[in-house]
């Protein structure tokens, strides 16, 4: 699994479509027309230089956060539940507000949700670094104020994954997603962590006063995008719930998807359970001092950036469905591995490890959702999938937290691995090639009913996914 990613769509088959030769070259201005020959290429675009730009400013602002956070909780508390009850509340937003958002967000203006939420974040992670800086923060302060964080958060999130879409060929996404992945590890893993645990130890408010000025840059830069969502006509629109329920029918009609979003959220729980106490395993297991602990973290976006680079690679010469089943025999090894061991140089490079194949498994997934995806419900189906993802991080940080305290650090490692063995043996068969096949023709259904001006495609493909249901069952 890949961090909130995080955090982290269906599926984009490199075997049905001409290969990324070694001649091609891939830029963050251009990318391969796969339909076309392979010399042809089709533009990301301006728009999507300035959303990348604002995504690589608020990652750095992000990884800085994940850092310092953890380490200001555990500077105000030693209690290891307490510790990872921080990341707890950060995602129970996603729980309460994720499918509201996703509605919003397929409503308005998806541009300038970006641009106000980001600098509403900036006004919030100040409060915390004042707060930190006057000596009144308190555990609950700082518990309020990352569930505000984490609300926020639906929203600019939703609205991120939901434009990329809209501004960015749909040959062309599987490469805007790389660059996007990328970078997300690259600040958000590799340089700002580190950055932001030295800030930490020279003072407590210093990082998340980096973080405040970060966030507002991500938002100035928005403001170079041309292109506009155009909202919903209010005359258009049903009520809040009438349009969630939309959306969520949708998603679930669609069975890879659907069974990519349930992995996804037990996998999720697993990891999250794990990465919870990971501050205080890189501690006591380890025995790591706070910069030690922002290494671990950059050698997992090691291994994601190398990930992220050689994706389109892998996705054309093996398939989907491999790297899929691949990805989970490795996040299974993962957690055994860090169980295992007490050498913080075998931790690294089991993340390092675990970081290439979350960047694969990211790019196979938030490219074939965004493709299968119709634009009108893009927010809605996103919200949807990321209740369930998120839903499982907030659940898992909760579980290691309790787990660690009442029965010792390396077993969350433990019993994540042994429930990741048991959930790859359940789903192996789901993630067959049979079923990629089947979303691609999907795929193509939609799009040749939008060609021919079928207003009911949306509706007719639905329900030709629940009718292959029957015949393929079992």
């Amino acid at each position: 699994m890949t961090p909130d990613t995080p955090e982290t769509g269906a599926a984009d088959r490199g075997a049905e479509r001409p290969p990324i030769t070694a001649g091609t070259q891939i830029t963050v201005g251009s990318v391969p027309d796969t339909s076309a020959p392979s010399r042809e290429r089709v533009r990301l675009g301006r728009d999507f230089r300035w959303l990348w730009s604002s995504a690589a400013t608020t990652n750095l602002s992000d990884g800085v956060l994940l850092a310092a956070g953890p380490l200001l909780v555990a500077h105000l508390t030693d209690n290891a539940a307490a510790i990872a009850g921080a990341a707890f509340v950060e995602q129970v937003p996603w729980l309460l507000f994720g499918l509201v958002s996703g509605a919003l967000v397929d409503r308005w203006d998806r541009r300038r949700v970006m641009i106000v939420v980001n600098l509403l974040r900036a006004v919030l992670v100040g409060a915390l670094g004042l707060a930190a800086w006057t000596g009144s923060l308190t555990v609950v302060l700082a518990y309020a104020l990352f569930f505000l964080l984490g609300t926020t958060e639906t929203l600019v999130d939703n609205a991120g994954s939901a434009l990329v879409p809209e501004i960015v060929p749909k040959a062309a996404l599987p490469a805007a997603n790389s660059w996007l992945m990328g970078v997300m590890f690259v600040g958000n893993l590799m340089v700002a962590p580190p950055l932001g645990a030295a800030l930490f130890g020279v003072a407590v408010a210093l990082p998340f006063g980096v973080n405040t000025a970060l966030m507002v840059a991500g938002a100035v830069l928005l403001f170079g995008m041309r292109h506009r969502s155009v909202p919903t006509p209010k005359a258009e629109r049903s009520s809040i719930r009438a349009e969630i329920v939309e959306g969520m029918r949708w998603a679930w009609s669609h069975r890879l998807l659907r069974t990519m979003a349930v992995s996804l959220c037990l996998m999720n729980i697993l990891l999250a359970a794990t990465t919870a106490v990971l501050v205080v395993y890189s501690a006591q297991r380890l025995g790591l001092d706070d910069f030690g602990f922002g290494l671990l973290f950059a050698a997992l976006a090691v291994g994601a950036l190398l990930g992220s680079v050689v994706a389109p690679w892998l996705r054309d010469r093996f398939g989907d469905s491999l790297l899929i089943r691949v990805g989970l025999v490795i996040e299974t090894a993962t957690h055994f591995s860090l169980a295992l061991t007490t050498s913080p140089w075998v931790a690294g490079a089991t993340l390092l490890v675990f970081g290439a194949h979350g960047a694969v498994l990211g790019v196979v997934l938030v490219s074939a959702r965004q493709r299968a995806v119709p634009d009108r419900l893009q927010g809605r189906v996103g919200g949807f999938y990321q209740l369930l993802i998120r839903g499982g991080t907030a659940v898992g940080s909760l579980i290691g937290g309790f787990v660690a305290e009442g029965f010792g650090i390396t077993v969350p490692y433990w019993a994540a691995g042994v429930a990741m063995a048991v959930l790859a043996a359940a789903v192996w068969r789901a993630f067959g090639p049979a079923a990629f096949a089947e979303a691609l023709a999907m795929e193509a259904a939609a799009e040749e009913a939008v060609r021919t001006g079928d207003a009911g495609a949306d509706e007719t493909v639905a329900e030709g996914a629940e009718a292959a249901e029957a015949p393929t069952k079992g």
